[in-house]
């Protein structure tokens, strides 16, 4: 304990060395070589008691604020970079309090002595606290991805599920991908142009934490630690006016104000519920809540997102909706989520649900086939041509460097980030083997003896695990050079609708199993980059990374299962009061997509027996649109800029949309630009020096005054009502357009 491999062999690096190699074997990748130091210390302990009891901590803290929030109307996401933040004074005071005696280690744990403070608080330590917390984060979900099915059971349903059959579930998928992660490695981590944008974010903070920097007299640059401390102050003291005082500020929406009574003005200018025409936020949350900061994305990315959302946002759906009416689209609000009669009402999903927890096809026959926005149909048109697109570009621009990379991989010229980590003990392949199977196997023993909870047989199953496995790599490869992560979640509930129509839950849990082992593959794949920047020994990642999923999975669901039990007519906005918090807007789409894809089917919504089957075209221009790029650069091999045309990202680039609205991309597109691409040419010093640091200290700031803003007045049913706190002041954005809907006497929307 509180030795690293490189100790027990005896290894220790040679700075000056490094230092004089790193300018030819340097990354080729400009932001890491701006970020990433080149040398390595592998002296420093990172199995120490503070980083396994400040690392718990955080995990458990983390993983039941997330779970508590995400219930929330404005769900609250706490990144890891917050415990990055606070868990260094907390590192230094245990450091100075705890005592230096030595103990002689038990043999099972390699012999030597160790400590409960083996010296200073060290940026390794830090690193691997980080990721603790980064498991009670869902590694970028927030939350355990599978809780929702037991919150769409519980809340939404009215069923039951055990505790047992739950926590299997949620376990079982979070530890799936780490298998598929062990295979992966050598393609999407070791090399130097996979470089993970996101992560050069926590390495530049833990720089700006840890390193001490001299100025010449004189000069007036302040240190990035002053720096992160200045931003944090203002983002926290800012946050209160957004957040509680003057709440209007999240969606300014001019255009509503102009025309408070026409429905089709604020229909264009609602952020919210419209296509934000001219809206924009003075809130950071709102900024970077769905897509990220916009301050860590390749500013190639931004605008292939830009592109994207231009063409879907502003030309698609407009035509669609005032131009060719499609699918009744003015029958419907433009922009929801909700499933509808044909006359516009909202749908009655338990009508159509037996004793069974199966579809009762004689009520859905009388009630009718379910409707949904246009908006909606051609968001989930994008996601399929999102996945064949992925394929098709993966294939043509990188599917020959894959294959070279398998032949060559283990004789080719490592970066120095590589060779510096070759100090360190690799990971056994079969840790990740086992794990795998370990996991399948109790999965098939969640789907075959508790079947009459989770739906899914156990050859359902195998093929969600194979879907998950062939898409590891290429979506891997799009996010560790994009920062963009395409997602399985439509395309694995498609092909388990078609396969098993009329079963709700099995459908869901298919798409966990499909769908978050990829993601969880991908997550860790992250997490391993960092710590190949951060020099940290595999080994402690990859333990650490397990025991935090284990126990951020456990909280995740305990917190679920207290919530469901104690708050009453939780998740149902009908019957809750109007100022309850309690509305649960991820899982209502959650809960919309398992009646979709499971319960009614996608034959019945997409398919012959549907309205919308046309949204299968999709599919063949998603695949077919990678090779238009292509081609033009065979024709035209001097033009580089055809390179940076990304089409999974810009055919993916709304994939967020719901819940994610219009007033979230045109700032984060806005402030994206202006950092990425006009501070990044031409004040480039700066960008290098603060960038990621004014990053994590908006993040960090925001966060901490959120939860003290929940706990203070939330709680306490304290608030302000006033103009300012009334919303963007759009209420006919949700208003249908076409003759003769009529939502009844307690609508605010005119009959036409």
């Amino acid at each position: 304990m509180g030795e690293t491999a490189a100790d027990e062999r005896g290894l220790a690096a040679a700075p000056g060395k490094l230092e004089e190699s790193s300018e030819e074997e340097n990354s080729p990748i400009e932001q890491v070589r701006l970020t990433v130091p080149t040398v390595d210390d592998p002296t420093l302990p990172v199995w120490t008691f503070r980083m396994w009891s400040i690392g718990l901590f955080s995990c458990s803290l983390l993983s039941f604020l997330n779970q508590f929030f995400s219930y929330r109307t404005e769900p609250l996401v706490i990144t890891s970079l917050t415990v990055q933040v606070a868990s260094l004074p907390m590192g230094h005071f245990l450091a100075r309090v705890l005592p230096r005696r030595k103990f002689r280690a038990p043999g099972l744990l390699g012999g030597g002595e160790w400590s409960l403070n083996p010296g200073p608080f060290n940026m390794k330590e830090h690193v691997l606290i980080s990721i603790f917390a980064n498991a009670g984060y869902a590694f970028g979900g927030g939350n355990a991805y599978a809780v929702m099915i037991v919150d769409i059971i519980r809340a939404f349903y009215g069923r039951s599920i055990s505790y047992i059959a739950a926590w299997l579930l949620i376990i079982t998928t979070q530890v799936l991908g780490y298998g598929w992660a062990g295979l992966m490695r050598k393609y999407v981590v070791e090399p130097a142009h996979m470089w993970w944008p996101s992560t050069l974010v926590q390495v530049s903070l833990f720089r700006a934490l840890h390193e001490k920097e001299e100025f010449a007299k004189g000069s007036r640059q302040i240190s990035r630690f002053k720096f992160f401390l200045v931003v944090l102050i203002c983002s926290f003291s800012y946050y209160a006016l957004p957040g509680f005082i003057f709440q209007s500020l999240t969606s300014i929406a001019w255009v509503c104000w102009a025309f408070p009574k026409s429905v089709t003005a604020q229909q264009l200018g609602s952020g919210l519920k419209g296509l934000g025409l001219g809206a924009f936020t003075l809130d950071w949350e709102t900024v970077a809540s769905y897509l990220g900061s916009p301050l860590i994305t390749p500013f190639f990315a931004i605008a292939n997102i830009f592109v994207g959302y231009v063409f879907f946002v502003w030309v698609l759906v407009p035509t669609a909706y005032w131009g060719t009416n499609l699918y009744h689209a003015k029958t419907f609000p433009l922009f929801s989520t909700q499933l509808f009669m044909s006359n516009g009402t909202d749908y009655d999903i338990n009508a159509i649900v037996n004793k069974q927890f199966e579809l009762d096809y004689d009520a859905y026959n009388e009630l009718g086939r379910v409707n949904i926005s246009t908006f909606f149909a051609l968001s989930y048109g994008l996601s399929f041509a999102t996945i064949a697109a992925t394929i098709s570009h993966v294939g043509l621009f990188y599917g020959k460097e894959i294959y070279q990379r398998f032949r060559v991989s283990r004789r080719e010229d490592p970066d120095i980030h590589t060779k510096l980590m070759r100090t360190y003990e690799d990971i056994p392949a079969w840790w990740f083997y086992s794990l795998t199977v370990l996991s399948m196997a109790v999965a098939l023993i969640l789907c075959t003896v508790l079947i009459d909870q989770v739906q899914l047989p156990w050859w359902g199953l195998v093929f969600a695990c194979g879907m998950s496995f062939v898409f590891t790599l290429p979506i891997s490869i799009i996010t560790a050079t994009t920062n963009q992560a395409p997602g399985l979640n439509v395309i694995s509930e498609y092909a388990m609708g078609l396969i098993r129509p009329g079963y709700p839950i099995a459908n869901v849990c298919f798409k966990v199993y499909g769908y978050m082992s990829m993601s969880q593959a991908v997550a860790f794949l992250s997490d391993f980059k960092l710590g190949h920047y951060m020099k940290i020994p595999p080994r402690s990642m990859f333990v650490v990374q397990f025991v935090g999923t284990i126990v951020a999975g456990t909280i995740n669901l305990s917190v679920a299962w207290w919530l469901l039990g104690s708050v009453e007519n939780i998740c149902h906005i009908e019957k809750l009061s109007a100022n309850s918090p309690w509305t649960c807007p991820n899982d209502r789409v959650f809960f919309d997509a398992s009646v979709i894809w499971g319960l009614v089917g996608p034959r019945r919504i997409f398919g012959p027996l549907g309205n919308y089957a046309a949204i299968n075209y999709f599919f063949l221009i998603g695949a077919a649109s990678p090779f238009v790029v292509y081609i033009f650069h065979r024709i035209f091999p001097d033009q580089k800029w055809i390179l940076l045309i990304n089409l999974p990202v810009l055919i993916n680039a709304t994939a967020s949309m719901p819940p994610a609205t219009a007033v979230n991309y045109n700032s984060w597109l806005l402030v994206g630009t202006i950092f990425n691409f006009f501070v990044f040419r031409y004040r480039k010093r700066w960008w290098q020096r603060y960038n990621y640091i004014f990053s994590a200290a908006m993040d960090a700031g925001v966060a901490f005054m959120a939860v003290l803003l929940y706990f203070a007045l939330t709680m306490q049913n304290r608030s302000i009502v006033w103009w300012g706190t009334a919303g963007e002041h759009c209420p006919l954005a949700i208003c249908p357009t076409a003759k003769g809907v009529d939502l009844g006497p307690d609508s605010v929307c005119p009959v036409f």
